[in-house]
């Protein structure tokens, strides 16, 4: 039974893949600006701007998230995602980032692509929150 769940759950996220990647060239019409109330375009949209300091972020992050994303957040082959081209970054606002950062992606992760374990707060589990938004903050510094 357990066989069977775990085949479905992979059939759905394998068409959630594929649905998100879509097959349209075109770039879809944006939405005007007036159609939707300002404080509803607010809620929308994921907080961009960085509530961390991404001077100190950039040392906790070559300490703890270097070794796997590289100290620039360039990515290392086989262990961790580029960084500074993620549309996974771009769209999540900090408290999503600081979320993802806090839980990890353990292997057996659909979503995990790498094949390797992201632990809990990158492995050092002595990581407050302020100090993950500052990390959070230079991830947002060196994304383009």
């Amino acid at each position: 039974m357990k066989k069977y769940l775990l085949i479905v759950v992979l059939l759905l996220m394998a068409l959630f893949v594929l649905v998100a990647c879509g097959g349209d060239d075109e770039e879809p019409t944006p939405t005007p600006a007036a159609a939707a109330p300002a404080n509803e375009q607010a809620a929308a949209a994921p907080q961009m701007v960085a509530q961390g300091n991404a001077e100190e972020g950039k040392t906790l992050f070559a300490s703890t998230c270097g070794a796997c994303h590289g100290p620039n957040g360039e990515g290392v082959q086989g262990l961790g995602k580029d960084m500074r081209n993620s549309e996974f970054i771009a769209s999540k606002s900090d408290e999503e980032l600081l979320a993802f950062v806090k839980q990890g992606r353990p292997i057996g992760d659909p979503l995990n692509t790498t094949g390797v374990d992201m632990p809990p707060k990158g492995g050092n589990p002595a990581l407050t929150d302020e100090q993950l938004y500052d990390i959070v903050a230079f991830m947002r510094s060196i994304h383009q």
